[in-house]
């Protein structure tokens, strides 16, 4: 099972339908964390056949339910603990019947026991029914992928005004990370990039929450595939330019270009507002997400010559029956009931057929000439594998164009920048004044020095990779965790760069001659994948569209290893700018 279907088993058994709370009618009270994880999992019509009537914000007021029980699901937080205190101790009657209180992941003693005290003082035992963990603490963004929905992370992790806080901060990320491994039933070997000392301290905490799961269920992790199993902590730090460019794959454009908020992209069609939810609930969105837009644009145009068609044909069906000619045939009945759905389909087909054409006027208007010319400062070398002499004569004119937005001026200095690995120390600041850059942004490109990248001095460059002759031009560069995942299952991943905190005796690799005995099976990528290992990858800092494909791309191509990636939150370029610029904050 995936990381979505696990998630949603968990809230499903020990939640929704926990023995302590029976089968009358419920209310259902979250934070936002935890609406996020059921709103991924669950639609309201599957929330309602639970018999939850409401599904409440703890921190926005509420109107009393005295005949309701209420079902808590709960980060165990300062404001979350005062908010349920002010709740279970409402002044003039009760808010609700009674209450059930689940925790996310483990409860700090304080805030536990300043619970426990309220209930005694008060004498609401028979109220507080139950308050307990269950020990999963973070969204199912996807099926391969998890947020924590923590960007404050990557601020504790990077922001030296905050470093005081980057201990705590450290802690809450490695129980999310854990009560995650927990679900899985993983016991990973935790593996870290040792180029950033924060990352061995945060790794000692991770192992640490792992121990402490493991020690209360020692079957976690149990088995030969599970003990192959790896949990790689990366930073930020790794790639930056990844975050920068600008993608022409459909998730990573859309969201980049277009003004998507919590997954529902909002368009007028004739005055009338529509919304087109970008989730693996929409088939149509979940099929062509990781395309390039040339290809999706392609298959919208088939697909709605098809429904086109399929309504003609539905049309020649129904005359037939209404001018009193014989009954259908099973094949004529069979393709009336296929093409009876065929509004529905329409309608998706053209809210993402307009969500592309947008996307590509998008692309046409503000940036398909910036495009070209970051592959080449990306990859160092033009589309034709010639190494790019001069980078600056490639930025130089359009950095002084006037409908190119600052924004995007950043992102080619900083682009720029990180292809020569530093420069003189007065160039950065001539750079940003011929620009043009506004001063309020301008600490955006000088803050990246805080995730370890070198803008002044010169140094060793990085590895760049060269060009695949199939990939189209505008797609050359590959994010580097594509080649961290691919070398982690193969077990080629340098182990001076990215120790074992703990070494292991065996790997992914050595799997690979390891196949299932079954015969006949209809899918058997499927099958080797229900028994492989996991690589479950961390980001600290932000995980952007373009990593989030490559972990797909890895797991479809490598039968043997099932890939999961996670961050502490899922970023776009326009957030990663954002993230950057509050480092001086």
């Amino acid at each position: 099972m995936n990381v979505k279907s696990l998630v949603r088993q968990k809230i499903m058994n020990e939640v929704l339908r926990s023995n302590e709370i029976g089968t009358h009618w419920r209310n259902l009270v979250v934070d936002r964390l935890s609406l996020k994880m059921v709103s991924s999992c669950f639609t309201i019509y599957e929330i309602n056949a639970e018999k939850i009537t409401i599904e409440d914000l703890l921190d926005r007021s509420r109107e009393p339910h005295p005949s309701l029980e209420a079902v808590y699901l709960l980060s165990p937080t300062n404001d979350s603990v005062e908010s349920l205190i002010s709740d279970i101790t409402y002044p003039w009657r009760k808010k609700y019947k009674a209450a059930h209180v689940f925790f996310t992941r483990a409860c700090p003693d304080e805030l536990f026991n300043k619970i426990v005290e309220v209930v005694k003082c008060l004498k609401l035992s028979n109220f507080l029914e139950t308050l307990k963990e269950i020990n999963i603490d973070c969204i199912p963004y996807e099926s391969q992928v998890f947020s924590l929905d923590f960007p404050d992370g990557f601020q504790c992790y990077y922001n030296r005004n905050k470093a005081s806080q980057r201990t705590a901060a450290m802690e809450r990320m490695a129980e999310q990370i854990a009560t995650l491994c927990s679900t899985l039933g993983e016991y990973p070997a935790v593996r870290y990039r040792a180029d950033d000392e924060r990352n061995i301290e945060f790794a000692q905490m991770v192992q640490h929450k792992l121990d402490r799961y493991k020690a209360d269920d020692p079957a976690i992790g149990d088995g030969h595939e599970k003990s192959l199993s790896q949990l790689l902590i990366i930073d930020r730090g790794v790639d930056g330019v990844s975050p920068l460019l600008h993608e022409l794959t459909l998730q990573a454009m859309a969201y980049d270009l277009l003004p998507i908020e919590n997954n529902v992209y909002k368009y007028l069609d004739s005055g009338v507002e529509k919304h087109f939810i970008l989730d693996e609930h929409n088939e149509l969105w979940k099929k062509h997400r990781h395309l390039h837009i040339a290809v999706v644009s392609k298959n919208i145009r088939k697909n709605i010559d098809a429904v086109a068609e399929y309504a003609s044909r539905l049309k020649e069906l129904a005359d037939g029956l209404s001018s009193g000619e014989p009954s259908l045939t099973p094949d004529e009945y069979s393709d009336m009931m296929k093409l009876m759905q065929s509004p529905k389909e329409a309608s998706r087909l053209g809210s993402l057929h307009v969500l592309v054409q947008n996307c590509i006027k998008k692309c046409h208007s503000e940036v398909r000439r910036l495009i070209d010319v970051e592959q080449d400062l990306a990859m160092n070398v033009d589309a034709k594998g010639v190494k790019v002499k001069n980078p600056f004569l490639l930025v130089e004119t359009l950095l002084l164009e006037d409908n190119v937005s600052p924004m995007n001026k950043i992102r080619m200095i900083l682009l720029y920048l990180l292809s020569k690995n530093g420069i003189s120390r007065e160039f950065p600041t001539k750079l940003i004044q011929h620009a043009g850059i506004p001063d309020p942004e301008r600490p955006i490109i000088t803050n990246m020095t805080n995730l370890g990248f070198c803008l002044i001095n010169e140094g060793d460059r990085r590895k760049q990779r060269c060009p695949n002759s199939d990939e189209r031009t505008t797609r050359r560069w590959t994010p580097i965790i594509k080649d961290i995942m691919e070398d982690a299952i193969d077990d080629k991943l340098d182990r001076e760069h990215f120790p074992y905190l703990v070494e292991r005796s065996a790997s992914i690799g050595d799997r690979k001659n390891t196949t299932s005995v079954r015969v006949g099976c209809k899918d058997r990528s499927q099958q080797i994948k229900k028994n492989a290992p996991r690589l479950i990858v961390f980001i600290v800092g932000g995980a952007t569209f373009s990593e989030i494909r490559c972990a797909y791309e890895v797991m479809k191509a490598r039968h043997t290893c099932e890939v999961i990636i996670g961050s502490t939150h899922i970023i776009s370029p326009k957030e990663f700018l954002k993230d950057l610029k509050q480092l001086s904050e």
